[in-house]
Parts: structure tokens; C-alpha cells; sequence
């Protein structure tokens, strides 16, 4: 049994992911999860008292199996996303199921099988939404739909887990400087300019911020906005 409280976080080989999985090591087991074999176990190399978890979050057989062995869990962050722009005229039927798939389905199921766990350690799952979650925009539709079913499934969760002791925190960042970013201002034709975004660094931060809340502070949902 781990000595210190143990932290899972989804999406951790990059980004807002692996910036909270630094963030989190200095008080905290930490299991990195995510698709990319190679880089978590890089990034497991240079944080002490981590270590890889890689899975395919949307098999939900290989979910359960992995899950099995997790009897207490202090943290669970849901960082993994994806997001496809496009018109609702064109965005295909395909495109939506892959974007609930990962960016909802993918966070019920998992926190679905650990709750136990989430139970028996009085844990707090954090939810990173996005401002695509709070107000929808043109070309988003599929995105911000899955982050306004992702706010409307932790409001029921902490609901619900209330008082099971199980704490539920909404993260709403603005745009922040990673690779998906990159990505969407090549399908917006913009430029990517990283020091007009949040640091994946000042997410994280906010999310240690709630995790770190003493027992009568819970932190319900945090907004985030680049100062510049």
C-alpha cells in the first residue's frame, strides 16, 4: 500500500494532463494515464513515486480490468479530451460519437468502477471542462456539447456522491498552450501564439488548489482565463 494519498489522472502523457501529474507528485502516489505507452512511461522516469497506467479509455472491458486492482483512490483527474471543429452540416455522425466517446462516455465509465475506491478514501474527482462548456460557439458544436454533458454529469455525481464524502470539482479553462490548441487554430486559420494562452502549468495549479481545499472548503467549479 502506497504511503501517500494516490492520484490517477487521465491525459497525462502532454499537456494540462502531465502538468497536473507534477504538480500532484510532491504530496501524492501518482498513476499516469493515458494512450501513449512510451511517453508516460518517459514522464514516469522523471517524477518520482509514479507510474505508468496505459489504457484505451474508451474500451470499457480494458477499463474494468485495469480499475480491478485499485481499491483506494484519494484523486481522480479527467484530463483526456479531443475536439473536431466543424459546422453542424458538416460534422459527421462518426465525429460527435468520437468526441462523447472520450470526452463523456469514457469519464462515467471510469469514475463509474472506481467510485468504490473513490468511496473508501473520501476522494475528489476533478473534471477538466472547458470554457466550450459554459457558452457555445459556431464551428464547436459537437466539442461544446460533450463539455455541457460533461458539466451536467459532475453536477449529478456531486449530487449524488455527496454524502459518500466524495468531493467533485469542474475545471473551466480558457485556452491554454498545448498541443489540441495548436490543432484548433490550424482548423480556426489562425496563428498559434502560446504566450496569449494559459500555461498548462496555471491549470494545473488551480487543480491542486482544489485537491489541496481543507475538509470543509469544496471547491465546485473553477474558472480560468488567460490575463493577457
Amino acid at each position: 500500500m502506497a504511503s501517500r494519498p494516490i492520484a490517477l489522472i487521465t491525459g497525462a502523457s502532454r499537456g494540462i494532463g502531465a502538468a497536473v501529474a507534477r504538480s500532484l507528485s510532491g504530496t501524492h502516489e501518482v498513476l499516469l494515464g493515458g494512450r501513449d505507452s512510451d511517453a508516460l512511461r518517459s514522464l514516469a522516469e522523471e517524477i518520482p513515486g509514479s507510474r505508468a497506467w496505459p489504457l484505451e479509455l474508451t474500451d470499457d472491458e480494458a477499463v474494468a480490468e485495469a480499475a480491478r486492482d485499485i481499491d483506494t483512490l484519494d484523486v481522480l483527474v479527467h484530463s483526456a479530451g479531443t475536439i473536431e471543429l466543424g459546422g453542424v452540416s458538416e460534422v459527421s455522425v462518426d465525429s460527435w460519437r468520437r468526441t462523447f466517446d472520450l470526452n463523456v462516455f469514457a469519464v462515467t465509465e471510469l469514475t463509474r468502477v472506481l467510485l468504490p475506491a473513490l468511496r473508501s478514501a473520501s476522494g475528489h474527482v476533478v473534471l477538466v471542462n472547458s470554457g466550450a462548456g459554459l457558452a457555445a460557439k459556431p464551428q464547436w458544436g459537437s466539442y461544446a456539447a460533450s463539455k455541457f454533458a460533461l458539466r451536467a454529469y459532475a453536477d449529478v455525481l456531486r449530487a449524488e456522491e455527496f454524502g459518500n464524502g466524495v468531493r467533485v470539482t469542474s475545471v473551466f479553462p480558457g485556452r491554454v498552450a498545448t498541443d489540441m490548441q495548436r490543432g484548433v487554430r490550424d482548423s480556426e486559420g489562425g496563428a498559434f501564439e502560446p504566450e496569449r494562452y494559459l500555461r498548462p502549468e496555471s491549470v494545473a495549479e488551480s487543480i491542486a488548489s482544489a485537491v489541496r481545499a481543507p475538509a470543509d472548503a469544496h471547491l465546485t467549479e473553477i474558472t480560468v482565463r488567460p490575463s493577457a
